[in-house]
């Protein structure tokens, strides 16, 4: 299983990621489901996936790969005119996946799926966020749904919701969806650390702060144990029940 969430804020974009992989309760492992581009100056592009491993690298490796030589060649999702034709690319190249890996095609509960948050700008045009769907369709993040989840979502969900702010700094957003990855990590073992974490400020064009968070990250504990002890106190200060 996995978690990760892509939010977009007035001031930019912020991209969290798990990093556990697994084939049963006894063949765990780690690997990054998160990967970025970019053309410093006139784009910034993240990618976070979900659903079958296999399927995922391979989409990611396709939107990589080109017929050129080895030395000569560039990345197809670096050579869209908008943010909107990147997030049609990555579709086409997931469905294009999913069709060749089994005959008659998958639907998106099929064991051979996966789906992408594709979040980033270019140049011209303003930061943007989209969630794909394994059938290559996709929607886009706005004021009424500014922030999309894949993967084992509901355990973090409630935090961002009540929480979220247009108005937040990154930093802000990175102590929220640290919350909400702790609150999943302890409800769910299939989602693991370590945590992948992207910043992407609006207009830079350029990758921000980029940070990996161990469990025993010294900062990371701060925000597991604080957030506890306020779960705790917000119960104690509740009215009591009266019967």
């Amino acid at each position: 299983m996995t978690y990760c969430v892509g939010l977009l804020v007035d001031r930019g974009l912020v991209f969290m990621s798990d990093t556990r992989t697994n084939a049963g309760i006894d063949n765990i492992s780690v690997v990054s489901k998160m990967k970025t581009w970019e053309v410093p100056g006139e784009r910034f592009l993240c990618l976070l996936s979900a659903g079958n491993l296999a399927t995922t690298q391979s989409t990611v490796s396709l939107l990589e790969e080109r017929l050129l030589a080895p030395s000569e060649r560039q990345p197809a999702i670096l050579t869209q005119p908008s943010m909107f034709q990147t997030a049609k690319l990555v579709g086409e190249t997931i469905k294009e996946v999913i069709s060749y890996t089994t005959p008659a095609g998958q639907s998106a509960d099929a064991l051979f799926s996966g789906t992408f948050i594709l979040g980033g700008q270019i140049k011209g045009g303003r930061p943007r966020l989209f969630l794909i769907y394994p059938e290559g369709n996709f929607i886009e993040a706005g004021p009424d749904n500014p922030f999309f989840q894949i993967g084992e979502h509901k355990y973090g969900r409630p935090i961002i919701i009540r929480t979220y702010d247009p108005q937040m700094s990154l930093e802000d957003c990175a102590k929220l969806l640290l919350v909400s990855f702790d609150s999943t990590i302890r409800s769910n073992l299939s989602v693991g650390a370590p945590i992948d974490m992207q910043f992407y400020e609006t207009d830079t064009m350029i990758a921000g702060y980029k940070r990996r968070f161990e469990l025993s990250d010294p900062y990371y504990q701060e925000i597991s144990g604080g957030w506890s002890d306020a779960l705790k106190d917000a119960f104690d200060r509740l009215p009591p029940f009266q019967r």
